[in-house]
């Protein structure tokens, strides 16, 4: 009996490949929806980032017109 139960049991090891590709196709769907919205994420932080700095830079520019009355000279 204990023989019988061993062979049913070792019998079903592993994935069909019907199983796998099923598997394949859905991850597959899922990395065509992922990587284009995180390739627009990436751009809306460069954008962000150089917003900051434009922000910064004027904070700067006019920090120096406060201390020396003009701006400086691009030379």
């Amino acid at each position: 009996m204990f023989k019988k139960l061993k062979g049913k049991l070792t019998k079903n090891k592993g994935f069909t490949l019907i199983e796998l590709m099923i598997v394949i196709a859905i991850i597959s769907i899922l990395a065509a929806i992922a990587i284009p919205q995180f390739i627009q994420y990436k751009a809306y932080a460069y954008n962000a980032a150089s917003l900051s700095d434009l922000y910064n830079l004027r904070l700067e520019l006019e920090g120096y017109n406060a201390t020396w009355d003009q701006y400086p000279s691009t030379n």
